[in-house]
């Protein structure tokens, strides 16, 4: 092979990243984040399009365009953080305590929290594989409190009860959902994303275990599971942006909250190119596919 072919070999290879993306499972710290028969993790590109999904694309907004809610200046997205290993758990108190697992939090004396109203705080802990997190998280005359937290093993499944919530509307993990630096710039998400929508179904499909919407026919449900169109060429995006693009193509987003029509929720990091990112909103409501996933389960 010629150096000039090497060269164009090697830069294709890093284009579409390491040899081992296309079947990882994806990873924080020394944790899996969720096991690989995990429905945030399982590809939905070979599932059936849902009988609906013109309606509920409809509902959301077919002409608005993609949009990433986090940036690298962390004015925008989701902060998530490691726990540090002495981190002392301390109690909350919960606004929505009834479906609140209410157990000691390790909160560190500098947590990470999401800027804006909501407040999500996100921790992990490694040593343990558990993943804390909390809604609209604040620090009261010394006292934590917060409108709602869930736990979850990282190693396991979610099993949150059926009807409760999380720190996030839909009842599922926030975190398994970030879209994440480190996975951009290793070429590959491997796994599904989260992303909100204005108006949400008064119900709840698999894998959501809460609604908080209203009634209303053509409304998408918690739940809702979005791919983009095969057919869509995304080989003219940016690096960062075709990353993006990918995962959602072969794993989809899945509705978690209300709010903006297409907002794809992820981690604030220097790593981040604006720029780049903000070429998604060149893709619309018109280019996506709801996927029909009533036979999808965890395995």
């Amino acid at each position: 092979m010629s150096t000039r072919a090497a060269l164009s070999a090697a830069a294709a290879l890093a284009l579409a990243g390491p040899a081992w993306a296309a079947g990882a499972s994806p990873t924080v710290g020394p944790c899996p984040v969720l096991p690989p028969g995990n429905v945030w993790n399982t590809t939905v590109a070979d599932l059936p399009v849902d009988p609906q999904s013109a309606r509920y694309l409809a509902a959301i907004g077919l002409g608005d365009g993609l949009h990433p809610d986090f940036s690298r200046n962390g004015g925008y997205g989701i902060p998530f953080q490691m726990v540090p290993p002495r981190t002392k758990a301390v109690r909350v108190r919960f606004h929505y305590a009834a479906e609140s697992d209410r157990v000691p939090y390790p909160i560190p004396r500098r947590p990470r929290i999401e800027r804006g109203s909501d407040r999500h705080m996100l921790l992990v802990d490694g040593r343990r594989c558990r993943l804390y997190e909390l809604f609209d998280a604040r620090r009261v005359r010394g006292r934590w409190t917060a409108g709602s937290g869930a736990v979850f093993d990282l190693r396991a499944h979610p099993s949150r009860p059926v009807g409760w919530t999380s720190a996030d509307a839909a009842g599922l993990p926030i975190f398994p959902g970030l879209a994440r630096y480190a996975e951009v710039r290793a070429g590959v998400i491997p796994h599904a994303l989260r992303f909100t929508a204005p108006r949400t179904a008064d119900r709840f499909i698999f894998p959501a275990r809460h609604r908080a919407g209203i009634a209303g026919a053509g409304l998408p449900p918690m739940g809702l599971r979005v791919r983009l169109k095969a057919t869509v060429d995304i080989s003219r995006f940016g690096p960062q942006a075709r990353v993006v693009l990918t995962a959602l193509r072969d794993y989809g987003m899945i509705l978690a909250d209300n709010g903006s029509p297409w907002y794809i929720t992820g981690a604030p990091s220097a790593g981040w190119d604006d720029d780049d990112l903000h070429q998604l909103g060149r893709i619309t409501g018109a280019d996506l596919e709801v996927v029909d996933t009533r036979g999808l389960r965890d395995r």
